[in-house]
């Protein structure tokens, strides 16, 4: 079969619709989207965020009004050569008509998290990778690009893996953005060792000021918040607000934090940064919130509405309204794989075939793996279905997942032509209903019903109408959460390289 092939193209809008006039609800960019960076290039605006053990690499999406946004593609359809996996924290910048990308990724060498840069000729890419850029110390991660008198300074988080203070550093860049001259210089410590990352720097008046994220960035115990230094000297020393944080987690949200401030054609600043929703939204991952700040009268940087996160914000740009969240459906009649499916590149190989309204998913695991490929789309709400249709009866597993990792996931379909419920934690599995015979002479429609996030329901079907449901225990969403990842849902195949999984279509419907 042939590999797997990648283009850029339009994909639903995928957003919640504001209950009042004027308004709009966070997230804007609705499912996991860790570390989100923004740019505005002309009228349109362009964010990307870590995708983490996903393939392809960093979603990138596109707006006109920074709440409504399309996902256009990624930065890389390829990895990247120098990288091993962990691609997280891309940051944009455009110049003189060019776009960089810096971005964090494990080296293959040896598994050290360093910064490479790529360039395209326009956002939408292609990107053309150039390699590290900061390969410094134990690690070297979140890059942020200043421009300041004409020359280009880069700024990261370092040491964050040994015995010395986590810090801020920062170095010149050269002209052409893609090496470092000079030596680096530290911009902030943290001591305490207490989080300091995901910065984002600027010069306003007679201030440079870093906007950055402080406490824990991840799982179920994640306190991420955001506070604010400033320095009339790029080099420092940066004094740290007093009141700091400037913006935390309250009702509705659990914590937030690792952002970028985009500036809209008539100056007003907005902060896109991510953001743990509480209760059962927390298991849509970190997901792109916007919020408004300001300079305020004291010298110090605020957000509109205080320093507790809300959900409910101004519209940014008049004339403009909030599209609702969108159902999904492919039926594998389009020229190229759609944007929105993702990979589990770090555990199998897949091998994709698209063609006649059909999608054939094959593959093989990588060594030391004894799971299959998983070929998944991001959730975009806590509760809906996955359907979709399995024409083939091939050896092994194939058929619906929710995919943490290699080592945690549900599997919902037919094991060597027998339906059956299989769930895999910390490698260890359990058969959770099934197995059950089923004519081997036709289609067998699956579907399942995801509530508050985890798997809720499933059931069968032989003709596409007429469901009937398999019995189960409940599955949690906590059994399939990662450190830093939420299960995605999605198709499924395990068995022999030589064979495949054969799907109609897929329908991604939320449950209302």
């Amino acid at each position: 079969m042939q590999k797997l092939l990648f283009a850029f193209a339009a994909a639903c809008g995928c957003l919640s619709a504001a209950a009042q006039p004027g308004t709009f609800s966070n997230p804007v960019i609705p499912g996991d989207l860790p570390d989100p960076s923004v740019i505005r290039v002309g009228e349109t605006y362009y964010a990307c965020g870590t995708s983490s053990e996903w393939a392809p690499f960093y979603p990138l999406f596109t707006s006109r009004d920074l709440v409504n946004w399309t996902q256009a593609g990624h930065l890389f359809e390829e990895q990247p050569e120098w990288t091993r996996s962990s691609f997280w924290a891309p940051e944009l910048f455009h110049r003189d008509g060019r776009t960089y990308a810096y971005y964090t990724a494990r080296r293959k060498s040896d598994g050290t998290s360093y910064i490479g840069v790529a360039t395209a000729d326009r956002p939408e890419g292609p990107y053309t990778d150039h390699g590290p850029v900061v390969a410094l110390g134990t690690e070297a991660i979140d890059a942020f690009v200043l421009e300041d008198e004409g020359k280009l300074y880069i700024s990261w988080k370092a040491y964050g893996l040994d015995r010395r203070p986590i810090e801020l550093l920062a170095c010149r860049l050269s002209d052409d953005g893609l090496r470092l001259e000079g030596e680096p210089f530290s911009l902030l410590r943290d001591d305490a060792r207490r989080g300091l990352e995901g910065q984002h720097w600027m010069k306003l008046g007679d201030y440079y000021y870093l906007i950055y994220a402080v406490n824990g960035c991840c799982g179920p115990g994640s306190d991420y918040a955001v506070s604010v230094a400033r320095s009339k000297n790029l080099r420092g020393p940066y004094e740290k607000y007093a009141g700091n944080p400037v913006l935390h987690g309250g009702e509705g949200v659990q914590s937030c934090g690792h952002g970028t401030v985009v500036t809209t054609p008539d100056g007003r600043m907005f902060f896109l940064c991510h953001a743990y929703l509480s209760g059962e939204n927390f298991f849509l991952g970190r997901q792109p919130i916007l919020s408004r700040i300001e300079l305020g009268e004291d010298g110090w940087l605020h957000f509109e509405g205080g320093e507790t996160a809300l959900l409910w914000r101004p519209l940014p740009l008049p004339g403009t309204a909030q599209e609702p969240v969108k159902d999904f459906a492919d039926d594998f009649s389009s020229p190229c794989i759609r944007p929105e499916w993702s990979w589990n590149y770090p555990y199998a190989v897949p091998d994709v075939e698209q063609a006649d309204g059909r999608l054939c998913l094959s593959g093989r695991a990588k060594e030391g793996v004894h799971t299959g490929v998983a070929f998944c789309l991001r959730a975009l709400t806590t509760d809906y279905t996955l359907e979709t249709a399995c024409l083939a009866r091939p050896a092994g597993w194939s058929g619906l997942t929710l995919y943490g990792d290699d080592r945690n996931l549900l599997v919902w379909g037919l094991q060597d032509g027998r339906l059956a419920v299989r769930l895999v934690r910390d490698g260890r599995e359990e058969l959770l209903g099934g197995p059950l015979a089923v004519p081997d002479d036709a289609p067998v429609y699956l579907r399942m019903e995801v509530r508050g996030g985890g798997p809720a329901a499933f059931a069968y079907s032989l003709d596409g109408n007429s469901w009937q449901q398999a019995g189960t225990r409940p599955v949690e969403p906590g059994e399939l959460l990662q450190w830093d990842r939420v299960a995605r849902p999605g198709l499924y195949y395990e068995g022999p390289e030589t064979s495949f999984a054969e799907f109609e279509y897929v329908r991604m419907n939320r449950v209302r």
